[in-house]
């Protein structure tokens, strides 16, 4: 039976913030803590390979995290089986609660590499990369959950196939993104996917969490009634709303929202100084500010932002002047 760890104690189902590159690092993930955290946090991917090369100083900083943000599982990603194992002995080290394997990234460079999506055309070295991952926390000190996070097909659906080759292995938790790598995110997630998931997996002991399309929490329990899935991951809904997870029904205002925003990028600014682009922030600009009048506006405005200071002193003055 796959060995369960921290993911026995969450409740049923349990809610988790997906991994998103360049999205969810530690400022993001502690921002979201502050305002309605999710039962489990997932870091952003980072390459096994670049972990086990001279390059693991400037990848390492893609694994930070706080006290905050427990329980959290690092995500990792290649094709190599002998990195995979490396990684998670690092991974154990580092103190993380759960290790997860991205076997669905559609990212064109991602694939390259043989890793990602494109481990669902080799099945074989999925399995392998899979057992050296789970060898790799044997090996360790602590023992720490393993889990895959995939799609159900390449090209098509081939759910039937994939995912008992997956479940050969024993993971503690399959995330099955409910669509396959062809469709990326651009049709309607297949629930119905999610629910056969459950079924293929009722009696091995692995959980089996459903992600793709999903708008908020009352859509998340509903997803998983109707599927009987364990937990339910939600990515995309979060962005500009940092209180996705909030149990409370609490209902932000635009200031709640703008202050957020602000605080954010302080924090932004504060954690990564120079050794992130300020660029990045620009994303969330765009989902915090909009619907309503003057977004527009404002929006460009917060486009020509370098510093922190800057945002700070825009969003105020909006603020005065709706006053």
């Amino acid at each position: 039976m796959p060995f369960l760890g921290f993911w026995e104690k969450l409740p049923r189902p349990f809610f988790a913030l997906a991994p998103m590159a360049d999205v969810t690092d530690t400022v993001f993930r502690q921002v979201i803590a502050q305002h309605g955290r999710p039962d489990v946090f997932w870091t952003e991917f980072v390459a096994c390979d670049g972990l086990c090369s001279e390059g693991r100083s400037a990848l390492i900083r893609d694994l930070q995290y706080t006290e905050g943000e427990r329980p959290i599982v690092a995500q990792i990603f290649g094709a190599n089986p002998d990195t995979f194992y490396e990684t998670a002995r690092l991974v154990v080290e580092l103190g993380f609660d759960g290790v997860d394997i991205n076997m669905g990234c559609p990212d064109k460079s991602v694939m390259k590499q043989g890793a990602g999506a494109s481990l669902m055309k080799t099945p074989e070295l999925a399995q392998s990369i899979i057992r050296a991952t789970q060898a790799g926390v044997r090996d360790s000190n602590r023992m720490i959950p393993v889990s895959v996070k995939t799609r159900a097909g390449y090209l098509k659906d081939k759910l039937d196939e994939w995912l008992p080759k997956i479940l050969e292995t024993e993971p503690a938790l399959i995330t099955l993104h409910a669509r396959t790598k062809k469709e990326m995110s651009t049709t309607p997630a297949h629930w119905d996917w999610v629910a056969r998931a459950v079924e293929m997996a009722r009696g091995s002991g692995t959980l089996i969490v459903g992600n793709g399309d999903v708008k908020d929490l009352a859509d998340a329990r509903m997803k998983a009634t109707q599927t009987g899935a364990n937990g339910i991951m939600l990515g995309r809904a979060v962005f500009g709303n940092p209180w996705l997870f909030n149990r409370d029904g609490f209902v932000p205002s635009l200031e709640d929202k703008l202050r957020a925003m602000v605080e954010h990028t302080e924090f932004f600014e504060q954690k990564w100084g120079n050794t992130k682009n300020f660029q990045m922030m620009k994303k969330h600009y765009q989902a915090y500010v909009n619907g309503f009048d003057g977004a527009k506006a404002l929006r460009v405005q917060l486009m020509d932002c370098e510093t922190a200071g800057e945002v700070r002193a825009i969003a105020e003055n909006f603020l005065k002047d709706r006053e």
